[in-house]
């Protein structure tokens, strides 16, 4: 497969790309929104009209959303920028040390990492999608039989480590890796690996980062905002025979190959052969 022209998207420069995560823009919006809020209570207090604190983060919050939805970002956002303001000044008023709010962020910081720049939030699957996924790889050799290479298998995004133990521990003929850009959870994975004695292989970093040739299975549970990137990606770089997964997200490019129910109610998995 000839590889593609990388996309538009991953020639921009990182600034770039950084100013385009909503979350970035958000929070810009926040700071273009006080400048119309400053005005507006200093003219109404000029007017004899003054607003105490609750109004000005009301007002600082409705301003927000408006330009939120006039900027044409997700719906969503719009509750979000109202209410954040509002949400400040409940929690300056509960007047907690600001350890904990330090605290508060750390934790944050390690559980979620850059999610607002990839807007990929974690999302566990479950036992019944590793045993899907499992059922879906070749079967390995059968004694006596001349051994070749061994498949390697990736999970992308790959959280506390479920898929990627459970998989290491069902095929021991498989490399299993998974890779995970938060430090938290990928510490947990890791840890869990060392302490079990699993073949299982974590790595901290984007995926964004590995080569897709060299792996033979690619599972993801993202999210739908990553789902272009991602086929793009795979398109341009995984070789002929290799599968990629996905739990519960489709590519619009493609319909999927296979599409597998693996609990009644809950979400299907997608294959895609190359």
């Amino acid at each position: 497969m000839m590889p593609r022209a990388p996309s538009r998207s991953n020639t921009r420069s990182p600034l770039a790309r950084l100013l385009r995560a909503p979350a970035i823009q958000a929070t810009l919006i926040q700071c273009v929104a006080f400048l119309p809020t400053l005005a507006l209570t200093y003219t109404l207090a000029t007017l004899r009209l003054p607003l105490n604190l609750f109004g000005v983060a009301l007002l600082q919050g409705v301003l927000a959303a408006l330009i939120t939805w006039r900027m044409e970002l997700a719906s969503w956002w719009r509750p979000i920028q109202l209410l954040f303001p509002l949400a400040l000044l409940g929690a300056s008023a509960l007047h907690l040390p600001p350890q904990w709010f330090l605290l508060a962020f750390l934790l944050l910081l390690g559980l979620y990492w850059s999610t607002f720049r990839t807007q990929v939030p974690y999302y566990p699957s479950n036992p019944a999608v590793w045993d899907a996924v499992r059922q879906l790889l070749p079967q390995g050799k059968q004694q006596g039989e001349p051994q070749g290479e061994p498949l390697r298998l990736i999970d992308i995004g790959s959280g506390l480590g479920g898929l990627t133990l459970y998989l290491a521990r069902q095929r021991p003929d498989c490399v299993c890796t998974g890779i995970e850009l938060a430090p938290l959870p990928w510490l947990y994975s890791y840890l869990r690996a060392r302490l079990s004695g699993s073949g299982a292989h974590f790595i901290r970093g984007d995926y964004e980062a590995l080569e897709f040739c060299h792996f033979d299975m690619v599972f993801a549970y993202l999210s739908p905002a990553a789902m272009e990137a991602l086929w793009n990606k795979a398109c341009a770089e995984m070789r002929p025979g290799s599968m990629l997964i996905s739990y519960e997200f489709q590519i619009a490019a493609r319909k999927a190959d296979k599409t597998i129910l693996t609990t009644a109610g809950r979400p299907p998995l997608y294959v895609w052969y190359f």
